[in-house]
């Protein structure tokens, strides 16, 4: 095996700024069911479902673009992979949570959006695997 060469390997961390950070912090728990830890929310990516899915992207946009939500200046958007796109929007909509009607479908996966308390828009990913194409 070749010695490191100094990369970066993943996302090891996701920091947002908040007015209150505890009450977006119980939100997240509450509606997206992230951990809740003294530290925040530690992920340990143990599943890929489906298979051969696991993967996070790292991608910067254009200063004028309208992906973070139309006239946004908002300076970061989190993309968090979900297991069932449809359940959790159902979910979402009945808890009265900012759920942007907008879709999009590719051969890779499915996304939706929401914004949390704070005004932050959020994208959502239920990856697709090749066995559920």
């Amino acid at each position: 095996m070749a010695a490191s060469k100094g990369r970066v390997t993943g996302i090891g961390g996701v920091f947002l700024r908040a007015r209150d950070a505890k009450a977006l912090t119980d939100w997240y728990h509450q509606h997206l069911g992230l951990p809740v830890s003294d530290y925040g929310t530690t992920f340990l990516w143990t599943d890929e479902v489906p298979a051969g899915t696991g993967m996070t992207t790292w991608s910067a946009f254009a200063d004028n673009t309208d992906y973070f939500g139309k006239g946004s200046r908002q300076a970061v958007m989190i993309n968090y992979r979900v297991d069932n796109l449809d359940a959790l929007l159902e979910k979402l909509r009945a808890a009265k949570v900012d759920v942007d009607p907008h879709r999009e479908d590719y051969s890779y996966g499915r996304f939706a959006w929401i914004t949390d308390p704070e005004g932050n828009r959020v994208e959502l990913w239920q990856p697709i695997g090749k066995s559920q194409e």
